[in-house]
């Protein structure tokens, strides 16, 4: 066993606690699998998407659970899934021109079970990234985080005082997305619970999001623009900013009232990248660029089919200067968000496939901080997953990855269920954001420029 101690704030609440770690293992299959190779698509195996991206679960005391431990179920159950998605117990290779492989070898995922004592309650009642003492509840195994030759997952599970625990997973993007996660999970869930007779059967087809061949780039994208940095992106600081029904209603009423129906996520995507750009500083007459998720799978004809798990979402780019973002109505801004993610069409899929085929997989979004990235988990229903000790208090992404953000559903201090987005900034910018927000949410309403709106935005 291995012990370490840590200090972590949750909620502006310090807490002192130990983490007891089992040593890591590897989980493999149940049964055996078939050895073989699985080429990714053309979407998957791009260059931006290979990093690693943290997701977090948490839950509460289940009565009907008393006496066993969360982990050993967990673990169990993961075996028995990785015979249906085996290829997540494999391992990348690189080929021809960079074409990432999955070499399906059966060698296992990580898993760490673990226990802490520390309750659920101590945590707070808003839990939202980012959590600062993160790295205990999902140990860094050394070695494991590379794209090539490594574990595609790692879990672990950890037990808590109040026999609540903390479900923690680290995913290689490159092999599905959070649709595609949340379907994982909850085989693993389903498993679990000893419910395993109507799981949704794994689809892998991966050729779908594959170029055409010969591959033909017929549309613009923007998302793919090399951009000279204007900031330096280190010493980023990072924090939550949440939205109840309170403030996405008045925020509708700042809009003409053509677009006042327009989602609540194009509505706080606009909002956001008005107020980031903003606060960054950039010249007037700079570009910014919003690049938002859109989740493809309907948009190809036929649409994908249920069970496909690999990553499906393109990321079209809006562009506008600082001035004409910062100095036309909040509804502006929505109009490019909308006008962005209605250009995602099937051939503007393959049109991205093809570029990853042409220009090569070393070509990556601009991680520049006037680029802007947002992508919605609140429909990903991740929140769902049920292991036999009912749904999750909060679940998501652990944090922000580099300038990109990303809006998962929690609640506030009063209970009221909305949308956390976790934004990350220079500290001197994060300061000019928050206050930017405040300014905007005490604009009056587009139809009654007489009244006064009242101040209603917290960020915790």
């Amino acid at each position: 066993m291995s012990h370490s101690r840590s200090m972590a704030t949750f909620s502006d609440i310090p807490l002192t606690y130990t983490v007891r770690r089992c040593k890591a293992e590897f989980v493999a299959p149940a049964k055996s699998t078939p050895r073989e190779q699985k080429l990714l698509s053309d979407i998957d195996d791009q260059a931006s998407l290979q990093f690693h991206v943290p997701f977090v679960h948490f839950y509460g005391h289940q009565p009907s659970m008393e006496g066993k431990h969360p982990a050993e179920v967990i673990r169990t159950a993961l075996a028995q899934t990785l015979v249906l998605y085996y290829p997540f117990a494999g391992r990348l290779r690189e080929g021809a021109n960079g074409k990432l492989i999955v070499d399906c070898n059966g060698e296992g995922v990580l898993f760490i079970k673990a226990d802490a004592d520390v309750t659920l309650e101590q945590f707070g009642h808003a839990l939202q990234p980012p959590f600062p003492c993160f790295d205990e509840f999902l140990f860094d195994v050394p070695g494991s985080e590379g794209i090539l030759n490594c574990p595609l997952l790692l879990i672990q599970v950890t037990r808590l005082k109040c026999v609540g625990f903390i479900f923690a997973l680290r995913l290689n993007h490159t092999m599905c997305d959070a649709a595609g996660l949340k379907q994982f999970v909850s085989s693993v869930a389903a498993m679990a619970r000893g419910e395993a007779t109507h799981l949704i059967p794994p689809v892998w087809e991966r050729h779908l999001l594959d170029a055409e061949d010969p591959p033909r780039v017929t549309c613009t994208h923007h998302e793919y623009d090399e951009v000279e940095a204007s900031l330096p992106l280190d010493k980023l600081v990072q924090r939550s900013f949440f939205f109840g029904p309170a403030q996405v209603s008045l925020l509708r009423k700042l809009l003409p009232l053509h677009l006042r129906q327009c989602t609540k996520f194009e509505l706080l995507t606009a909002f956001l990248w008005r107020c980031r750009s903003l606060a960054i500083n950039l010249d007037p007459q700079e570009e910014v660029r919003m690049l938002c998720a859109v989740n493809v799978r309907s948009k190809m004809e036929p649409p994908l089919p249920q069970g496909y798990y690999g990553n499906a979402f393109v990321f079209p780019a809006a562009i506008t200067t600082v001035k004409n973002l910062c100095e036309n109505p909040l509804g502006f801004a929505v109009e490019l968000v909308k006008q962005a993610k209605t250009r995602v069409t099937e051939e503007y899929v393959k049109s991205v496939a093809a570029l990853m085929v042409i220009r090569g997989k070393r070509l990556h979004f601009p991680n520049v901080i006037g680029s802007f990235f947002l992508s919605d988990l609140t429909k990903a229903g991740l929140e769902d997953v049920d292991f036999g000790w009912g749904k999750a208090v909060f679940t998501g992404t652990a944090k922000a990855v580099g300038t990109k953000s990303l809006f998962v559903q929690a609640r506030n201090k009063k209970g009221e269920v909305g949308t956390s987005v976790a934004i990350c900034l220079p500290a001197p910018a994060m300061e000019r954001f928050a206050q930017e927000l405040d300014k905007m949410l005490k604009q009056q309403p587009a139809e009654d420029n007489k009244s006064k709106s009242k101040r209603i935005y917290s960020a915790m």
